[in-house]
């Protein structure tokens, strides 16, 4: 039998980005590539998948970048299509985290207002 540790996770380098940005919309992808152990290159790939594909948007605050989700996107894969993004970082995070983006991604003017 192998004793080895398994080195995989349940949640991709995707999620883990969304979960980062979730918890802080204005964080840098630097610190978010960090915290997700990858290169800020992958991360920066991986956030402009996300905005392609319409989960999150890149909202330009002077130099910064700002990011806000859509928690009402569906998952992509059958098997969990019927799931939203929404309930995805709810399995995560806060119901009160989850609701407070819900409201970022109807008035993303919010995310600026609370940065100043």
């Amino acid at each position: 039998m192998n004793d080895s540790p398994s080195h995989w996770n349940f949640f991709s380098n995707f999620a883990h980005i969304l979960v980062c940005l979730a918890e802080d919309p204005h964080a840098r992808l630097r610190d978010v590539a960090e915290r997700v152990g990858i290169t800020e290159r992958s991360a920066s790939r991986l956030v402009s998948e996300l905005d392609r594909a319409g989960i999150l948007t890149r909202v330009k605050d002077g130099r910064r970048n700002m990011y806000v989700i859509d928690t009402g996107q569906h998952l992509r894969h059958p098997l969990e299509a019927h799931c939203t993004v929404g309930d995805m970082l709810a399995f995560i995070l806060s119901p009160e985290k989850v609701r407070e983006l819900d409201m970022q991604r109807r008035n993303p003017e919010l995310l600026v207002d609370n940065q100043r």
